[in-house]
């Protein structure tokens, strides 16, 4: 007989991972301590968590199917592997005065360990979750927006107490059993599970069954337009929200007139919205449906993005900035649902890798873009200004992707219909 498992304990599990991987943006810890360790330019620092997040998204993409074929378990225990020696082994790069072995622990190694361990207990969640879908999604990826500032004072008092090498090798050795404890409890629900009661809800009209269009692999499912159609809204989301987060400090100073500090105090202070907002936006999706709940996001961006460089007004200026990192952080943990909604549960794990890669691209793509227009134009009004014109576009395609929905509704009542015909 199979061990019975609790999926309240699978979520905790999925939220142990993700708390350890999420770690990764607390990055910027490091960044004085090696610059003054071994006079590294900000660039030659920065460009270790560029290579962390290229690899989060290559790996996500071309291990999706390894989730799928050999299960969440073994995937997280994978991950905490990787993770944990990119994580040790980035202590033996700063023992060694080594750049590039930096890169390659926690770049490439770590980032590998970050794509796996993100997408493992992710689609495991959707399928324990058929009620919840957008709940449980969203748990787990809040323990991801919530892991720096967990992370950071530790780092901060570890580095100050035992070196930055050490700190690496506690840090990676305290993730990795993190990450092993939690992989050896995920598993997935056995076919056709449902909730206790579930079926009694759905009769008695209490809640309503998951009718997800589709049950494609995910090589199927990229052929679709509705994938290509969440890459891009995925992409421009990812895009705009990495841009403000990067420029959110000068951005305040120039706006409200705040000094350094304070401005560092004020995206720190805020940034807690990022995870409250995965939480947030993906529970309400369980209730407004997906599709309206993009089209919200970019609804309430287009018109931020557009007013926000002539808000001198202090909490306004919060107010809508704060907006802004509950849809940021809401597009990363609606998605996994909107995917099981789209193309089912059967290979959602490597769907959600594909997917993925949308992020890797916006990480390249957001940051530079604002500070060329920062170098350009003097000012960051401009980049917002264009984001703002991206919205609209992701409003758009929020909009196709609701007709190409509707289509595919109909053609499958027309076959239901026919087929009750060809029964009678």
């Amino acid at each position: 007989m199979k061990t019975k498992k609790n999926r309240w304990l699978i979520a905790l599990s999925a939220v142990g991972i993700h708390i350890s991987i999420g770690s990764v943006y607390a990055w910027s810890n490091f960044t004085a301590p090696l610059k003054d360790m071994f006079g590294w330019s900000d660039s030659q620092v920065a460009m270790t968590f560029s290579i962390a997040i290229l690899f989060l998204g290559l790996s996500a993409a071309f291990l999706g199917h390894f989730v799928e074929k050999y299960g969440p378990r073994k995937a997280g225990l994978l991950a905490a592997i990787f993770f944990g020696i990119g994580i040790s082994g980035s202590g033996l790069a700063v023992t060694l005065e080594s750049r590039y072995l930096l890169y390659f622990f926690y770049g490439a190694l770590g980032g590998i360990g970050l794509g796996v361990g993100y997408i493992a207990p992710v689609s495991t969640l959707v399928k324990w979750f058929p009620d919840r879908r957008g709940l449980a999604t969203g748990l787990a990826i809040m323990g991801f927006g919530f892991a720096a500032a967990i992370s950071s004072p530790i780092m901060n008092m570890l580095i100050e107490s035992v070196g930055v090498a050490n700190t690496f090798y506690t840090l990676g050795i305290s993730y990795f059993v993190i990450m092993l404890l939690s992989s050896l409890y995920l598993e997935k629900p056995e076919e056709g599970w449902l909730p206790e009661g579930y079926k009694e809800k759905i009769k008695s009209g209490k809640a309503k069954p998951n009718m997800d269009l589709s049950q494609l692999m995910a090589n199927e499912a990229v052929k679709t337009r509705r994938f290509w159609y969440l890459w891009l809204m995925l992409f421009i989301n990812i895009t705009c929200g990495i841009a403000i987060l990067a420029v959110a400090k000068p951005l305040a100073m120039e706006s409200i007139g705040i000094d350094m500090t304070q401005a560092a105090a004020l995206v720190g202070a805020i940034g807690i919205f990022n995870g409250l907002g995965r939480i947030g936006w993906a529970s309400f999706s369980d209730i407004i449906g997906r599709p309206a709940t993009y089209t919200t996001f970019f609804v309430l961006q287009m018109v931020i993005f557009f007013i926000l460089p002539d808000v001198s007004i202090s909490w306004l200026f919060i107010a809508l900035l704060i907006v802004v990192y509950t849809c940021y952080g809401g597009g990363f943990s609606s998605i996994p649902a909107y995917i099981g909604d789209l193309f089912g549960t059967k290979q959602l794990g490597a769907i959600h890798g594909y997917i993925l890669t949308a992020w890797a691209a916006a990480g390249l793509v957001g940051p530079l873009f604002a500070a060329w227009i920062k170098d350009t134009t003097g000012s960051y009004s401009g980049s917002l200004t264009f984001f703002s014109g991206l919205f609209v576009v992701a409003f758009i395609i929020s909009m196709l992707i609701r007709v190409d929905i509707n289509r595919l509704k109909k053609n499958r009542m027309l076959n239901q219909g026919g087929l009750q015909n060809k029964v009678s």
